[in-house]
C-alpha cells in the first residue's frame, strides 16, 4: 500500500479516536488524553494509537487501562466511521513527548537565566 493512503487511514483513525474519546467513552479513569498520532501497519490490520495524557503517573496508568477496556468499542467505532474491510487492531500507546518538551525548556530557560542577559555566566 502506498505511503500516501497510508497516511491518509492514519489521519483518519486518529480524528475518529479522538472524537470517540471526547463524546462516546464515559469511564472516569480516562482523564484528559489526546491523541498525538497513529501508526498503521501496511496490511491496515494494526494501529498504534498514541495518547498524551495530562497527571501523575497513576492518573496515565489508569487512564492506559481504561483505554484497553474500551479498545473493542473504539475498533467497532472506526470499522463503522471508516469503512475499512478490515478494522485494525488496537494498541494504545503513552505518549510523553510533549512533557519531555517541556522539560527541555524549562531546563533551557534555567540556563538562560543563569547566564543572564549577555549569555555569560
Amino acid at each position: 500500500m502506498n505511503s500516501t493512503r497510508l497516511s491518509r487511514v492514519a489521519e483518519a483513525i486518529k480524528q475518529e479516536v479522538s472524537d470517540i474519546l471526547q463524546n462516546e467513552i464515559k469511564d472516569p479513569r480516562i482523564g484528559f488524553a489526546s491523541v498525538v498520532g497513529v501508526e498503521v501497519s501496511r496490511d491496515l490490520r494494526h494501529a498504534k494509537v498514541y495518547i498524551s495524557v495530562l497527571g501523575d503517573e497513576n492518573t496515565k496508568r489508569e487512564t492506559l487501562a481504561g483505554l484497553d477496556n474500551a479498545r473493542g468499542f473504539v475498533r467497532s467505532e472506526i470499522a463503522r466511521r471508516i469503512r475499512l474491510r478490515h478494522a485494525p487492531e488496537i494498541v494504545f500507546k503513552l505518549d510523553d513527548s510533549i512533557e519531555h518538551g517541556a522539560k527541555i525548556n524549562k531546563l533551557l530557560k534555567d540556563l538562560r537565566y543563569r547566564e543572564g542577559p549577555s549569555g555569560e555566566g
